[in-house]
């Protein structure tokens, strides 16, 4: 069917948007001005109006569609989005690069270098080429859908570019981006400009703003503050382009229309990656976004499985960060706070100072040894920075300013709370109030148990904690899965009323179902966070397959090893530990973790398998995926442990290796014959 002259300019002024959008956000090169761009918008509304029948989901006007949510839901990251650790001395960027070299076993290895931007990290997955979810990080595992917010930010592509030569390899099925939601802070200025003249507060910093506005559930409110996008990471890409480096890969992720940054670059070495370093803490300033620092990968995408990841980060990557800025305050009184494993913590009530582009009024002194070691009294100018730039701390005393009315700071001899007496560790670190009935500690245990991170029962803020507590409502995790009993007790508290607590007790028995995973997470267990509460769960099944391991069976999980075993065992052993996990049973808590659902078949479970040499059919990264969704383990070296190890043209010492250790050694067409592909 012939095409009718709307439809025709319809097709071109959409082709033509999306084109100066690859052009300003993706090449930094724009060829038309603001206002040119706007009229074009302008005329394709307009036209759009005129024909509703030809408005696509993938329109640049549909930027900003639908109504406003009620609220986000979940979703669960295909491949999970890690953190990275972060080092802020020369010295450990190098030791990071020793531990590279040992890793590797000798082979030569390059770094690509990507600014840290300090933003909002999100994922964006694109099937057939459209934007189909923007996901949150959340805890790594899950986050919340914001695809209709993510829809309003024009760096963000709704539909990736199609190849502009027939030689051109076409775009994956799957394409998963990572990267960081950021504010400009030329539109961050003059957002808060305008506030300002409007007569409203304004944002204290690009960063937290940034994420404030990507929680908002009218996605119009996102379109108005003019966020952007780039990318640094990868999830799922499915079928894996023939690259092995991330260097080429985003070659391609720029040729398909996703913003990367235009400083990226690879370092031959270490020394070359420090020279940047050295650099970019000068060049850092004039840019038009916050960054606190710099990521440094290894570039080549085998090496990265080859050094693999422990449970929290990858082995391949750390964040170098410059130091933190300071700002110079004083210390008017200290505080002490009881945390919720009965920890006393002294915090500094400070004379409000600027610090990082927000106001910061008290800092944490962290235990009293740290107090001895500052030297630091009540009444001293203290210098304060921001620990990763977001936790205030005191670091230093200025002892010239020192007047003479300033007052020792003692460890309090009773809980601030509940007046027991307190008593400090074997190692003398850290005072405690070991009274398990402290008001102070449950409160802090429930706030945590229904983080968000844990159980997730939304509703329970500090506030109404407090009111539970106070009120003799909840004294163990337990009770709050008995608060539908005493409805009526719950209706009368303070800004509560029946909807908000029918919407309350809907949250707490929707908990009950949740994974074993996040129960343990919950549980306040000594030094097991999301990431181990996710390991235990997936090795053990069910918490009684879990309190009936002993320390050996605890170690064969990846990553934990005699401390945490102990702290674990412990925490399942003790009477305390044991009664809070029944009374949670009685209440119906879930006590099991889902077993991991499986496609296909798995003709390489429970298999190591090792791929050397250049195979003709796939990429490097591309078997090792399908390895992995066989069932398998692709392993980067090969070991006592290997099944076989599969050869292709021109095979390095892998294949000695494996002759050494008489492991089996097949070419790529029995490969492909046992994974099913012949």
């Amino acid at each position: 069917m012939k095409k009718t002259s709307a439809e025709s300019r319809i097709a071109e002024l959409r082709e033509q948007i999306r084109e100066h959008d690859h052009r300003y956000y993706v090449l930094a090169e724009p060829t038309i001005s603001d206002q040119q761009y706007d009229e074009l918008s302008a005329e394709l509304q307009r036209l759009e109006a005129e024909h509703p029948e030809l408005v696509t989901p993938d329109s640049p006007t549909q930027r900003v569609a639908g109504t406003p949510l009620s609220e986000f839901r979940q979703v669960t990251h295909s491949v999970p989005m890690l953190s990275v650790d972060n080092t802020y001395s020369e010295g450990e960027l190098r030791e990071f690069d020793r531990r590279v070299a040992k890793g590797l076993g000798g082979e030569t290895y390059q770094y690509v270098i990507d600014p840290k931007i300090d933003g909002v990290a999100i994922s964006l997955r694109y099937e057939k080429g459209r934007l189909v979810l923007a996901a949150t990080r959340g805890d790594g595992e899950r986050g919340d859908d914001i695809t209709q917010n993510a829809r309003t930010i024009r760096a963000i592509p709704l539909q990736l570019k199609p190849p502009q030569r027939l030689a051109d390899p076409p775009v994956p099925d799957v394409v998963e981006a990572r990267g960081e939601v950021f504010w400009p802070l030329k539109d961050f200025q003059a957002f808060n400009e305008a506030r300002a003249t409007a007569g409203e507060p304004v944002f204290a910093n690009p960063r937290n703003a940034t994420a404030g506005t990507l929680k908002q559930l009218d996605p119009r409110i996102v379109g108005e503050r003019r966020l952007s996008f780039t990318a640094h990471g990868f999830g799922e890409i499915e079928p894996f382009p023939k690259v092995e480096t991330q260097y080429d890969l985003w070659r391609r992720f720029r040729a398909w229309g996703i913003p990367v940054s235009r400083y990226f670059q690879r370092a031959d070495s270490i020394d070359a990656a420090v020279e940047f370093v050295h650099q970019w803490g000068k060049r850092r300033d004039g840019l038009d976004y916050a960054t606190d620092g710099l990521v440094i990968k290894v570039d080549r995408l085998d090496q990265r499985d080859t050094l693999g990841t422990t449970s929290r980060s990858p082995r391949w990557c750390i964040a170098f960060k410059f130091a933190a800025e300071r700002a110079r305050t004083k210390l008017e009184s200290v505080r002490f706070q009881v945390g919720k494993l009965g920890t006393i913590t002294p915090v500094a009530n400070l004379k409000p100072v600027l610090l990082a582009g927000t106001t910061v009024k008290s800092a944490s002194l962290h235990n009293f040894d740290q107090i001895d070691r500052l030297g630091v009294k009540v009444g001293d100018m203290v210098f304060v920075e921001k620990a990763g730039e977001i936790i205030p701390q005191v670091v230093a005393v200025d002892l010239d300013a020192r007047g003479p009315d300033v007052q020792g700071i003692r460890p309090p001899r009773k809980c601030p709370e509940c007046e027991s007496e307190t008593v400090r560790d074997e190692n003398g670190v850290f005072l405690r109030c070991v009274n398990p009935a402290c008001p102070a500690q449950i409160k802090e245990r429930l706030r945590y148990f229904c983080g968000r991170d844990q159980m997730d029962i939304e509703g329970v803020g500090p506030a109404l904690v407090d009111q539970l507590v106070d009120q003799g409502l909840v004294h163990e995790f337990a009770d709050l899965y008995r608060l539908e009993e005493r409805r009526d007790e719950l209706i009368a508290l303070e800004r509560m009323g029946a909807k908000s607590a029918d919407n309350l007790l809907g949250a707490i028995a929707k908990s009950k179902a949740h994974p074993l995973a996040r129960l343990l997470a919950a549980l306040n267990i000594p030094h097991v966070g999301v990431n181990t509460a996710a390991l235990l769960a997936e090795h053990f099944g069910t918490i009684d397959g879990l309190m009936a391991a002993d320390m050996d069976a605890l170690q064969e999980v990846e990553g934990i090893g005699p401390e945490l075993a102990e702290s674990i065992h412990g925490f399942l052993h003790r009477k305390a530990g044991q009664q809070t996990i029944e009374h949670l049973r009685a209440v119906g808590v879930n006590m099991k973790q889902p077993k991991r659902q499986t496609a296909g078949p798995q003709p390489f479970a429970g298999k190591t398998i090792v791929v050397t040499g250049t195979l003709e059919r796939f990429g490097r990264k591309e078997v090792q995926d399908l390895i992995a969704k066989l069932g398998g383990k692709a392993a980067g070296s090969v070991s006592g442990k290997t099944d076989f190890v599969v050869v292709g043209a021109d095979p390095g010492s892998k294949l000695d290796k494996a002759r050494t250790l008489k492991v089996e050694v097949i070419d790529e067409n029995e490969f492909c014959r046992r994974a099913g592909l012949t």
